[in-house]
């Protein structure tokens, strides 16, 4: 059930705002609930806590890359590209928790609202009532020391700055993927991509011109490597940063490149961003509709207001007629670790809103803005920002960060927050960190290798392009089975990737896991060829190898990457 309750007065712009209507029923708050929560307005802004048990876990918050339980943590909900640790900074921040106690809170804002998940209560409590607390030990290291030890005191608080009020969405379900799929749900359920978007992409070289995109192109389709679609980086326009939208000389020929192309067989992805050139045929007009700073030279428009964002879609309109079937929408977040170079949180827009709020929705009305454009255009687009409630959308979050690690651990995270999310390849050191990365991007939302700096294919340095045509006809060979992991996502919620403890409790303490459709993936990070996993209670099927587990703890050495499904149910079977 999910649960709304107005407290105060809440702000104008929110995500609810601009979202898409909700596909499920929403109750007002009962008492039982409502008595839970604590709410005030302060000189900071709005305050609510609410209790947390002694074990509870805390997952969620977007796409967040340095950590998966953030029990005992204080996240702040900065919208940042390239995040350094586990704080809350993301460039798909969302302000949306769930717990391993049968409920989650969506708070409805698009600021950069502050979670601290533990903080112990002061009760009013006397020197007696604290006896059975008393530690019998001198504690002489800082793991020990430092580690959470709230007990039933425990609460989640909550800032949201500035606003005098909010909406809260109070979401219960037996498991957490019951809770997630809801709040997907109240976004208007997950979105449903073309075949074509679950195979495999490739980014071009970024200095590439049109005859080299298609030799690119050519070299792929002669290894046999299936492939989808071909991205094109920012040397296809005349301006990139910022934008211009117009055709570069190196693409004279644009129209014929596009349609040799869709004659092999591919959709074609443009780079853009939306700070606007002044040399763009769209800057003139939109100059009355854009904010009080620029980046890079070039206007920030206000995609909230419908005639700003009509403007932008036209001129994007004109490149899908001309047969463009995606777009790669970046550096719609922050910067506050790569440069400084967006607009701050105190810029004036149009609209009304200010900067802090427009870096948490631009992802959003961006988006909007493209499909807009598309039309009936079937797509499955990329983009570098995203928050509240954006699962209808068919994008895909990428990162500029690259540590393996990282990359699993969002993974797992995009899942719990309604955002998907590749962790494409790009550079690598050896064979083995190619191939493990190529396999944990197969087994994602997005299969994606953006060769922006490569004038030739990755593997080629390693003499891999075998192993990547295996890897990438398995993903081939399962767009049905994802296929229909999606039309779950978009009818019911569930998201086709997720944290094994979505639909495992017993999952608790398993962070290197993940459910792809109803398989369990467990990768092996570059340069190791073994790992011990956990499978649920049952009997599993390997996908690579055939053999049999139970469940329970197991040693696997393979070059392969471990991927179990339920005996009897394999994803090739109709």
């Amino acid at each position: 059930m999910i649960y709304k309750k107005t407290l105060g007065a809440p702000e104008k712009f929110v995500p609810t705002a601009f979202a898409p209507a909700p596909a499920v029923d929403i109750c007002a708050m009962p008492d039982d609930i409502s008595e839970k929560i604590r709410f005030c307005v302060s000189k900071r802004g709005t305050v609510l806590t609410l209790p947390l048990g002694t074990d509870t876990a805390v997952y969620g918050f977007g796409l967040q890359m340095k950590a998966i339980n953030h029990r005992g943590n204080k996240i702040t909900l900065r919208c940042n590209a390239d995040p350094k640790a586990g704080a809350g900074d993301s460039h798909a921040p969302v302000p949306f928790f769930v717990t391993n106690e049968g409920w989650g809170l969506y708070v409805d804002t698009a600021r950069s609202a502050v979670f601290y998940c533990g903080s112990e209560l002061n009760k009013g409590l006397h020197s007696a009532d604290f006896e059975k607390f008393s530690e019998s030990e001198f504690i002489d290291n800082t793991g020990d020391l430092y580690a959470d030890k709230t007990r039933e005191n425990a609460a989640m608080t909550i800032e949201v700055p500035f606003a005098q009020g909010v909406d809260i969405y109070y979401i219960t379900g037996e498991r957490i993927v019951d809770i997630v799929a809801q709040y997907n749900m109240l976004g208007s359920g997950g979105c449903l991509p073309p075949d074509w978007g679950l195979g495999n992409y490739y980014r071009c070289c970024g200095r590439f011109n049109e005859d080299e995109v298609l030799e690119m192109a050519q070299s792929i389709r002669e290894q046999k490597i299936p492939c989808s679609v071909l991205g094109l980086e920012p040397g296809w326009q005349t301006r990139a940063y910022s934008c211009s939208y117009l055709w570069s000389e190196k693409f004279k020929n644009h129209t014929e490149l596009i349609k040799k192309l869709k004659g092999m067989g591919f959709e074609i992805n443009l780079w853009e961003h939306f700070f606007v050139h002044p040399t763009a045929p769209v800057f003139d007009k939109l100059l009355p509709y854009s904010c009080d700073y620029y980046v890079w030279h070039g206007l920030v428009p206000d995609l909230s207001v419908p005639e700003a964002q009509e403007i932008y879609a036209s001129h994007q309109r004109t490149l899908v007629q001309e047969g463009i079937t995606g777009f790669k929408l970046d550096e719609c977040d922050g910067s506050d670790f790569t440069g400084g170079w967006s607009y701050p949180d105190c810029a004036q827009f149009p609209s009304g809103m200010d900067g802090e709020q427009y870096h948490h929705l631009s992802g959003m009305l961006g988006a909007q803005t493209l499909l807009r454009a598309l039309g009936d255009t079937p797509t499955y687009s990329e983009i570098r920002s995203l928050g509240a409630l954006c699962s209808s959308y068919p994008f895909v979050l990428y990162s500029d960060l690259y540590d393996f690690k990282d990359y699993l651990t969002a993974v797992i995270n995009s899942g719990f927050s309604g955002l998907l999310w590749s962790p494409e390849v790009r550079r690598c050191s050896s064979k083995s960190d190619l191939l493990r990365r190529l396999q944990l991007v197969v087994f994602s939302a997005q299969s994606l290798v953006n060769a922006w700096n490569y004038d030739h294919q990755p593997w080629l340095d390693f003499d891999a392009s075998e192993d990547v045509r295996q890897l990438f006809e398995m993903r081939e060979k399962l767009i049905p089975y994802i296929r229909q992991a999606f039309v779950r996502y978009r009818d019911e919620g569930i998201p086709p990737v997720r944290g094994l403890i979505c639909d495992y409790p017993e999952a608790l303490h398993t962070e290197d896991e993940y459910i792809f459709g109803d398989m369990i993936v467990a990768p092996i990070a570059p340069e190791h060829d073994s790992r011990e996993i956990w499978l649920p209670d049952g009997e599993w099927e390997g996908l690579f190898d055939k053999e049999v587990y139970f469940g329970g703890l197991h040693t696997v050495k393979t070059e392969n990457i471990p991927v179990f499904y339920r005996k009897g149910f394999s994803p090739f079977e109709k």
